[in-house]
């Protein structure tokens, strides 16, 4: 049996922290409390003063394999996830082939298997004609069907009315939606291209991926849910505006019971803004796309107030090469999950978020929303998935980008928290500095 103790740290979990101490049993938590005492050969970390949070679980990545592995697949950007902190990731199926039926979902969890360093769930896509895979999908296999209901990276966009409906009437599992409306978009574009011509710059994005096509596609989204009573999850909000549709509130009630229909921000909505793409460029284009100051800011205070549930990445690497085309050809989608947590946490420090709160909505409420069975909290006898954050600054330097696309938006920026060690089921797998041993990661499992 292995074993590890971790002591005098100071422990983040379920909205306090506490000083004590944490021991590890093989892939589990096995004790907390304090004043643990080492036993023979136990190996022993002592934690002096640092934090030690439950591991971040990514309910949104896009790992880029099968058929895009040019940019990152599996095993590099899982990499890149535990170095930063995250023990866990979701993956979108707008991967070649899209994850469309069972026997392509079993086969992304086969590519998995003993390549990821972190925990790994592949969700089943929807299409305009796969309705019966739907209906056939075991809720046990996937965390949820991920919809878009706006067109992306990929050939998956949703738009037969009846479809849809359908799929919101009969998902065995949670919905999440990409919500942008395409009609809107492909108007707006058209506009500025018979403006601008091909002199269209990253500046435009935000105003051709608008904030009404967000609006549009997120009411449909909610309008079905409510219909059916569908367990709805609207991914990456990027407006003030559409803070206003949520239920504000925790996302387990007081009486036990959960909200209905839920949403999600990312990591770049809480730290870019529009000025941003006059020095990033292409780099920090994405879909949604990052929009105004005044977003970011009512972005974070929603968190912070509970209307967001859960905090993410979307992580979609592309290459250095593919984000230096003219705009319009460029792909949207920015590489984040090594530097997610760091970022997240510049908020606390910026006294905008408390450190429970993003353990909260980074690694509790994803645990929670999608059923994960024993991991996104420390507590005795759960998964030991754990990630120890020092308080040092450090920049974030090209040479050290583990994502195989080789770059970070984040280059050049100090934050002021660093990861000092990551966990993955008992296995210490970052150091601080480097990947440590073999990868860890094991298929999650629902509780449904």
């Amino acid at each position: 049996m292995s074993s590890t103790l971790i002591t005098n740290a100071r422990l983040v979990n379920e909205g306090r922290t506490f000083e004590g101490d944490l021991r590890i049993e093989n892939d589990r938590i096995a004790q907390i409390g304090k004043g643990l005492t080492p036993r023979d050969s136990e190996q022993v970390v002592d934690a002096a003063g640092r934090w030690l949070l439950p591991g971040m679980i990514d309910d949104q990545v896009h790992f880029r394999e099968p058929g895009l592995t040019h940019k990152g697949d599996i095993a590099s950007e899982s990499a890149a996830a535990v170095a930063g902190g995250l023990t866990s990731f979701m993956d979108m199926p707008n991967t070649n082939p899209p994850t469309l039926d069972s026997t392509i979902l079993e086969a992304k969890y086969e590519l998995a298997r003993g390549r990821a360093w972190a925990n790994y769930g592949f969700y089943h896509g929807a299409s305009n004609d796969n309705l019966d895979a739907i209906r056939a999908l075991d809720p046990k296999k996937a965390p949820g069907v991920k919809v878009f209901m706006g067109a992306s990276t990929g050939n998956m966009l949703v738009d037969n009315p009846e479809t849809l409906d359908a799929i919101f009437r009969e998902c065995p599992t949670p919905i999440i939606t990409h919500c942008e409306d395409t009609p809107m978009i492909d108007a707006n574009l058209k506009a500025f291209q018979e403006k601008y011509g091909d002199a269209l710059t990253p500046e435009m994005h935000p105003d051709i991926r608008s904030r009404e096509a967000c609006i549009k596609s997120t009411r449909l989204a909610m309008s079905l849910a409510r219909k059916h009573g569908t367990r709805l999850h609207v991914l990456h909000i990027s407006t003030a505006d559409e803070l206003a549709l949520f239920e504000k509130g925790p996302l387990i009630r007081a009486d036990g019971s959960r909200k209905q229909i839920t949403a999600e921000t990312c990591v770049h909505f809480l730290h870019f803004a529009r000025p941003d793409y006059a020095t990033k460029g292409n780099l920090i284009k994405c879909n949604p796309a990052i929009k105004d100051v005044a977003d970011r800011e009512a972005i974070t205070a929603a968190l912070a107030d509970d209307v967001l549930d859960v905090l993410a990445t979307d992580h979609a690497p592309h290459t250095w090469e593919e984000k230096q085309k003219p705009y319009a050809q460029a792909p949207s989608g920015l590489p984040l999950v090594q530097y997610a947590l760091v970022a997240a946490l510049e908020r606390v420090h910026e006294g905008k978020l408390t450190r429970e709160q993003v353990v909260q909505k980074f690694a509790h409420a994803p645990a929670q929303l999608f059923d994960v069975e024993e991991r996104g909290f420390l507590r005795e006898g759960y998964f030991a998935d754990l990630v120890l954050v020092e308080d040092v600054p450090f920049t974030v330097k090209r040479e050290d980008v583990l994502s195989k696309c080789g770059w970070s938006p984040f280059e050049g920026t100090t934050f002021r928290s660093r990861i000092a060690s990551t966990w993955v089921n008992g296995q210490l797998v970052w150091d601080g500095s480097t990947l440590v041993g073999k990868p860890a990661g094991q298929r999650m499992t629902y509780d449904r």
